[in-house]
């Protein structure tokens, strides 16, 4: 299955919203500096499926706000 992810790095929050049009929305406290939001983005995917990290890739815009994500069931 893949979701379309949007990132807001260095929030003072941290939370996952899905929005009207399907996407989610994930405000992460890492910096976007050597991969720390992504990494904090598949934390967070991983907790709140409660699904392996390893089993959850981010397929396009590792270096953009906007990502697609791909969980595999």
């Amino acid at each position: 299955m893949k979701l379309t992810i949007y990132v807001k790095p260095n929030s003072k929050k941290v939370y996952l919203r899905k929005e009207e049009d399907g996407s989610f929305t994930i405000a992460v406290r890492e910096p976007a500096l050597e991969g720390r939001a992504n990494q904090a983005v598949i934390a967070a995917l991983s907790e709140e499926l409660n699904f392996p990290k390893s089993r959850i890739l981010i397929v396009s815009g590792e270096k953009g706000k906007k990502k697609i994500v791909e969980v595999d069931f």
